[in-house]
């Protein structure tokens, strides 16, 4: 492959997800670097070059060929209509790792208790043309204008509702808003060109890079855990025991002992260590992950 042509132009999202972006690259083993206000990054890997933009703008820019392959929202792929090859689901933002919902939303104090109550009003949202899609199906006569942003603060003098995103609802509460209604979930999504996806080594290197990240995101909230135990005890604390998978059991010198491996959710390792320990667990061992992969 000529160091001059990569194989794969690579779509990522700048904005509020391009720090966790470069972070989950970095866990998956890419270290993608950029100046302070560069589009273009510099990624440790002769196949791969990439720009970063706005995700409401990855998925066309996927779809026409200019990406191969790129990271966006759900939502806007629905927002606009791209046709191109989901790859997989990466569930992660700058917040939370649970997906975020586009809710209609208006004033606390509002009459408005369902959608037909809109009938005849005015919507702020970004996403014109899913809120005109959704309201026409529900054949409710609204007026949809785009808002550039602050949605939140333009009900009700300037708006009857708004159409906004939502991962925890603080900011709607902050607001003083009431949920009325949830027009989608959305999370983010690698996705491919229909093209790119159908050629050999394109697609080769794509699945390489889902398998990266999704391993990546596997490993966020869990820990390895190693330990010896007396081999007398070994079934009832494997019963203890919360594996991800059935935990590896290997003999030790004595064989008296076990020593086994495993892997846990983080959450929960301040309460099982103390409970094996007091089953006769010794040299417990608790250690980071970086990938883990099905």
């Amino acid at each position: 492959m000529s160091a001059t042509a990569p194989l794969l132009m690579l779509g990522l999202p700048k904005g509020s997800l391009e720090e966790s972006t470069k972070a989950l690259f970095a866990k998956a083993g890419w270290k993608i670097t950029t100046s302070s206000r560069s589009y273009k990054p510099s990624i440790d890997d002769a196949e791969l070059d990439g720009r970063f933009i706005r995700a409401q703008e990855v998925s066309r820019y996927v779809e026409h060929g200019f990406f191969d392959c790129g990271l966006t929202g759900y939502d806007w792929i629905q927002e606009n209509e791209s046709d191109v090859v989901e790859v997989c689901d990466l569930i992660y933002s700058k917040a939370s790792t649970q997906k975020s919902r586009w809710v209609l939303c208006v004033p606390e104090a509002s009459s408005v208790q369902k959608p037909e109550d809109l009938a005849g009003k005015r919507i702020a949202t970004e996403m014109v043309g899913t809120v005109k899609r959704y309201f026409a199906q529900k054949n409710i006569p609204v007026t949809v204008e785009f808002s550039w942003g602050a949605t939140e603060v333009k009900v009700p003098d300037l708006v009857d509702a708004i159409v906004d995103i939502t991962e925890t609802g603080s900011s709607l509460r902050a607001n003083k808003l009431r949920i009325v209604d949830t027009l989608l979930e959305t999370n983010t999504k690698f996705i491919a060109n229909k093209a790119s996806w159908a050629n050999p080594a394109k697609r080769k290197k794509i699945e390489t890079i889902a398998l990266m990240l999704t391993g990546a995101l596997e490993a966020g909230g869990k820990v390895g855990l190693k330990l010896n135990a007396p081999k007398a005890g070994l079934d009832t604390l494997l019963k203890a025991l919360p594996a991800l998978r059935n935990p590896t059991v290997s003999p030790l010198a004595s064989p008296e002992w076990v020593a086994l491996e495993t892997i846990i959710d983080e959450s929960i390792a301040r309460e099982i260590i103390p409970q094996l320990k007091s089953m006769g667990a010794e040299g417990i061992i608790e250690y980071p992950l970086n990938k883990v992969v099905f």
